[in-house]
């Protein structure tokens, strides 16, 4: 059978991926190495931009649903722990840590304006990986994507066509995704350069069932011989040992691996682990392909990137490519834009992904052992303990501060666009759930202007009356905000005029 594109791996770069090229109408197919979902614990929380798409598409209301069960957990723990219950909300914002450093929502400055116009993608945040996995693969299959589990990539050829040989059947299509994780065959097998850092960690992470876990304390924790987590889900830990690398990272783990690595990390000998539910080991080898795209191979998520988990970017990382490709490749797929547009993946989510991998080493460097790394911690609990330092790392943290150097003087043009409140009762956010994109002229466009190539919506906006308009991408990324350069950014990400006449 021959599809548009073939996506290998099913996580949730692959079905975010899937959903944004079935919005255009494009032929998918999405295989899966494993015969079921991956239920393991992995990341906890999405970031702004990430809950933004989702908004953008009109999936905001099954993650609040999912947020709310996980605050109910949330209390359900802090209870069990004899800490006050009472009534809660989730963070406004993804705050999380800093190399194991939390930062207090009291010293966060909610002025600073990289903030604000975030709209209802503010109110969400706190998702399991897992859920996140269910919710886009419902999506996806409503969309009329085909996934297929229990099928393994081998390999592929390719000549005029890609033909994906798998474990089984083999399956041809115009264009292939590796979507398949930090072990990516697609990756491996494409030729793709992957320099990096190596690992000098081994870290663990599960939800299990304990004896003596009273003993340990709640939240980061960090010792003279690693570092340790609890919570916040009951039974939910996480242990860091500088020891190098796991011998073995695919053999099973054992409760009695687990309990050894949570006992030399806390000190409390007394804990005993009785039951795993889940576990993964993980490690910060940090490395990057060189270029996301090699002829009609590309790459997204831990194929293109892999890092140590900490401070919850490689989830985040990985939906944020599938945004900014999915609309891309559909059009080439549909010959409405150059080939030459799948550069731009590149060019704009490469710099990102350099940052994250940067901003996980340095977590890494204070969480070190040895007395230099520790003097260098002393220093960071006083800078994240203040207005201006809480502040910087909330915002990298959650991703408002991401942006693509696009042409233009306007300060929205490359960033997110802000959720404005249009004058006929509607929300931007509200406009872009077709992944289409949107000319939004707000009184300042020509009345003739009536492109076939997006959809053009005129109203007003009472808290912008100066803004003539917004050209904004299908990824929500603003192209134009007023001056010259209209045709030139239509041309750009919509194709030539006649392209949609």
């Amino acid at each position: 059978m021959s599809y548009d594109v073939i996506i290998s791996g099913a996580g949730p770069t692959g079905l975010m991926l899937a959903c944004e090229l079935r919005l255009h109408g494009v032929s998918v197919l999405v295989l899966e190495r494993l015969a079921e979902p991956d239920l393991t614990i992995k990341a906890g929380a999405i970031n702004t931009p990430s809950a933004e798409a989702f908004y953008r598409r009109g999936l905001l209301p099954r993650l609040a649903a999912i947020q709310e069960q996980n605050m109910a957990k949330f209390m359900a723990f802090l209870k069990s722990r004899g800490a006050d219950a009472g009534p809660r909300k989730p963070p406004p914002r993804f705050a999380g840590h800093f190399a194991g450093l939390p930062m207090s929502g009291d010293n966060l400055d909610e002025s600073d304006p990289d903030f604000a116009g975030h709209g209802p993608a503010d109110k969400v945040g706190f998702i399991m990986q897992s859920d996140l996995e269910a919710i886009l693969a419902e999506r996806a299959a409503e969309l009329g994507a085909e996934i297929r589990r229990g099928v393994e990539v081998t390999g592929f050829d390719t000549s005029d066509d890609i033909t994906v040989h798998t474990n089984g059947e083999s399956f041809t299509a115009g264009w292939l995704v590796g979507a398949d994780g930090g072990r990516s065959v697609v990756r491996k097998h494409a030729g793709f350069e992957f320099p990096g850092t190596p690992p000098e960690i081994t870290g663990h992470q599960a939800v299990v069932e304990m004896t003596g876990g009273e003993a340990l304390k709640g939240g980061w924790n960090t010792t003279p011989t690693g570092v340790y987590v609890t919570g916040p889900m009951p039974g939910r830990i996480l242990t860091v040992e500088f020891g190098g690398p796991p011998a073995d990272r695919d053999a099973p783990i054992t409760k009695e691996e687990l309990e050894k690595s949570l006992r030399a990390v806390s000190g409390v000998d007394d804990v005993t682990i009785t039951a795993v539910k889940s576990a993964t080991r993980f490690t910060d080898n940090a490395r990057q392909a060189t270029t996301y795209r090699l002829g009609r191979v590309l790459l997204a998520g831990d194929a293109a990137h892999v890092h140590s988990p900490f401070g919850g970017q490689g989830l985040n990382l990985g939906i944020g490519d599938s945004v900014n490709l999915g609309w891309k490749l559909a059009g080439v797929v549909q010959h409405r834009l150059p080939e030459d547009i799948l550069d731009t993946y590149t060019t704009e989510r490469h710099p990102i992904g350099a940052w994250v991998l940067d901003w996980t080493r340095a977590q890494i460097t204070i969480m070190r052992l040895d007395s230099h790394a520790r003097a260098l911690r002393k220093i960071m609990v006083d800078l994240i303990d203040t207005t201006a330092g809480t502040t910087y790392f909330a915002k990298k943290i959650s991703g408002v501060w991401q942006s693509y150097d696009l042409p233009g003087e306007h300060p929205w043009i490359g960033r997110s666009a802000p959720d404005l409140v249009l004058a006929d009762g509607t929300a931007l956010g509200d406009h872009l759930q077709a992944g289409t994109g949107l000319l939004l002229d707000l009184g300042g466009l020509p009345s003739t202007v009536d492109d076939k190539r997006v959809p053009v919506l005129r109203t007003g906006c009472p808290d912008h009356e100066d803004l003539p308009g917004l050209l904004v991408r299908p990824d929500g990324i603003v192209a134009w905000a007023g001056g010259d350069g209209l045709d030139e950014a239509l041309s750009t990400w919509f194709g030539p005029a006649t392209a949609g006449a």
